[in-house]
Parts: C-alpha cells; structure tokens; sequence
C-alpha cells in the first residue's frame, strides 16, 4: 500500500510469519465493529480513532489526459481511483497520473492484471505472467495501493472458471509460485501485488488466505478484498454481515484495496448488482473499512452504465453519513 511505513515495507520473512501466527480473534476484535444501526454509540465507535472513507469507481470521460480525468474523478465525488491506461516504462505519462491524481487528492487504488496465472499452454501461461508483472511494475512505478489479478484457473475453456481442481494442493502450491515469481521480477516497495479471493477457487476464505499470505511469505504480497466474490452459498448470503468481519479481523492488516458491488439470489444463483439493490450487509463492510489503520479505498465495479455506477456511490455515501464516516 503506498501510505505504509518503512518498517512494513522491510518486514522479514521470519517477521511476517511471526505476524501470521500470531492473528487471533481477540488481537484485532477491538478493530471489528458490528453493523446493527446504532452500534457506532453504544459501542463507542466515534471515540474510536476511524480512517475517512476513500470511494472510488469507473468514470466514463474520453480523455487521455490525467489532469482531466482526475478532475472528472473530483467532479463525481471520488476521492480513489482506477489506474488510467497507462505502461510502467512510460515514466512522463505516469509521473503526470501521478502528479494529477495527488494535486487532486485522488488515491490510485489499483492496478487491474487480468490474466490466467495457471493457464494449461505453457507458452500462453508464461505471455500472462510476463503481462502481470508489468502491470505491478506500472502499479510500483504510479505508487498505486495494490496491483490485482485472481489466482487464475485450471478450467481450460474459461480463464475464471470453477474447475474443481481450482480447490487442490496443486493449485495452491502454483499459485504460492506464481506470486513469489511475479514480486520478485519487480520486488516493490510502494505497491502490493494481491490475489482476489474467489467462490470457485483459492482463496475462498479469510482462512485459506491466512494460509496463502503465509506461503508466499514476501512484503510485498498484501490482500485485496471483494466480499460478493465468497459469498458462494445461501449460508453464507444470509450471514455476511458475520463474513465482512471475520474477513476483516483475519485479514485487517494487509489489505489494501476493495472493491464494492451487491449481490441478489434465487435458486442458490447469485447475480452481481447495484449496492443497495442486494442483501449485502454495507453498514459492516464501511464500519471495519474505516476500523483499519489506513485509509484503504473501496472501488465501484461491475456495473453498466453511469446511471448505475451514480446509485450505488449515493447509497454508500448515504450509509456513511449514518454512520458519521466522512470522506478523505
């Protein structure tokens, strides 16, 4: 994250496994704060030392200069950001991303890597992993919070498929690999490399995360959170509220960037949504968002027009507003 101290960014790897095993529901409970309305004065949230809100999403300008889109950014009320097209080795056009974004105060909250890490074609796997380690080189290079991409799939038809073997020791030993690999090509010290958790394959948890975090046991491997993308069954629909925050007590303190959409279900089919227009449970996601020690930015996704994009920004800026969450 690029708002780190020095000490984070020079942890050891016996360090950072110390830090893991030491992750207990009592060591950050404090951090985690309920969502029942209310729950910020009977709690004593507002003594609570809060982070401001950072909200981010799409915006559907046509332009290529940073100035004009970070204005555009300000204009709709965000305060994070999307990385514009942009590539690492281009140093003028991110040294402008970055100046116009900061003049605006205007946090790059990720750099997207789209790519099928566990591709079966070796040749194709290998174009993947060199086109995700430019694109933590740009999120380094823009001092972005985090650089994301799924762990990929060993679904051979559909890059992000379910595919069972997308739940075993060899998938999960890959993707252990494929990370050190992609940190160590570019070893950031502004910027994270993270790994979406996912319904179809690991991680599928705050816990098998845990577990991932400890095997790639590097700095500058951190957590990106998505909270639709594990709600996978009609149990844990019913009781996310109970999921955003043990994902937040477990996972707190390396994650670095969200992203914010709403789920609806029938027939144990889950469709992605407008926030507000689903049952997920926004008054926990923006209460443990802004327990953390930094300022962590939630980003709009998924969405289709700006219509759509414009009523979830107002139902979570309404929410905050309840919640005495200001933004940054």
């Amino acid at each position: 994250m690029a708002d780190r101290t020095d000490n984070d960014n020079s942890l050891s790897r016996r360090r950072l496994l110390r830090g893991l095993a030491g992750v207990s529901a009592a060591s950050l409970a404090a951090r985690v704060v309920p969502c029942q309305p209310g729950a910020r004065s009977k709690l004593g949230l507002s003594k609570l030392r809060l982070s401001k809100l950072r909200l981010g999403g799409p915006i559907f300008l046509k332009s290529d200069d940073p100035a004009e889109l970070a204005r555009a950014h300000r204009a709709l009320g965000y305060n994070a950001a999307y990385c514009p097209p942009a590539k690492a080795g281009d140093s003028e056009r991110v040294k402008a991303i970055e100046r116009a974004f900061a003049a605006e105060n205007i946090v790059i909250a990720e750099v997207g890597a789209w790519r099928n890490m566990l591709e079966a074609d070796e040749r194709k796997r290998q174009e993947n992993l060199d086109y995700v380690i430019e694109r933590l080189a740009l999120a380094e290079a823009v001092g972005a919070r985090n650089c994301v991409n799924i762990a990929g799939s060993f679904n051979p038809k559909q890059w992000d498929g379910p595919d069972a073997r997308n739940l075993s020791r060899a998938f999960f030993e890959a993707t252990v690999e494929n990370c050190r690999k992609v940190i160590g090509a570019v070893k950031p010290r502004r910027t994270k490399f993270t790994i979406e958790m996912m319904g179809w394959s690991l991680p599928d948890s705050a816990d098998s995360y845990l577990k991932l975090l400890n095997a790639v046991a590097n700095p500058g491997f951190g957590v990106h959170v998505d909270i639709c993308n594990i709600i996978n069954s009609p149990e844990r629909f019913y009781r996310n509220g109970e999921i955003i925050n043990e994902v937040f007590r477990k996972l707190g303190r390396w994650i670095c960037s969200c992203h914010a959409k709403d789920l609806q279900g029938k027939n144990v089919h889950f469709a992605e949504t407008v926030p507000g227009r689903g049952g997920i449970d926004y008054r926990a996601y923006l209460s443990n968002l802004v327990a953390l020690p930094t300022e962590v930015p939630l980003m709009l996704e998924h969405l289709s027009t700006p219509e759509e994009y414009e009523e979830g920004k107002q139902h979570i800026m309404k929410l905050a507003g309840e919640l005495g969450i200001s933004l940054a």
